[in-house]
């Protein structure tokens, strides 16, 4: 487990989409198109994350064509597709001066998210993760993948970083 002084100098959240952001589950329409749900909290905790002035981010594998309003909708900051290789994708982000690994999260699912969780941080598996994410990952969430990992996440990272209470005021009132 990362420890809360750890946390605390996080700027940057980086997540996997199938399998971490969604459950992992793909359905076609009846036009073919791919169909992939997200969790109602998590697009609001990502919201709150970038009020509190994080950046956030996917790095996926797949086209993205069928995420485009959940990338919009949470107005993230980096999207990244087609990553065949992400850690590669995650190099292009360091060398650009776009990210800090020593300021990133990055949370994932699968082997394909490995060496990325090595590389960054802090390195979460969601509750559902393949077990080998353990030798990398500093923790596993309570809440499985498109279920509410990715508010688990931030709400650690809000409350590590003593923004927490100042973005609940709003609601507090």
């Amino acid at each position: 487990m990362i420890s809360n002084s750890e946390l605390k100098d996080i700027d940057t959240l980086l997540f996997d989409v199938d399998g971490t952001l969604t459950d992992g589950k793909v359905a076609w329409d009846s036009n073919g198109a791919k169909v992939k749900f997200f969790d109602i909290k998590d697009i609001h905790w990502l919201k709150l994350a970038r009020r509190a002035g994080l950046k956030t981010g996917v790095i996926s594998g797949q086209d993205g064509r069928d995420i485009g309003g959940f990338i919009a909708e949470t107005g993230m900051d980096i999207a990244i597709f087609n990553a065949k290789d992400k850690i590669a994708a995650f190099e292009t982000l360091v060398s650009s001066g776009q990210i800090d690994p020593a300021h990133t999260l990055y949370a994932g699912d699968d082997v394909v998210d490995l060496p990325l969780l090595k590389r960054v941080k802090a390195a979460v598996a969601v509750a559902d993760a393949v077990p080998e994410l353990d030798e990398a990952a500093h923790w596993r969430t309570r809440n499985p993948g498109g279920n509410g990992a990715a508010m688990e996440i931030i709400r650690k990272v809000l409350e590590a970083n003593e923004s927490y209470n100042k973005i609940m005021e709003r609601y507090r009132k």
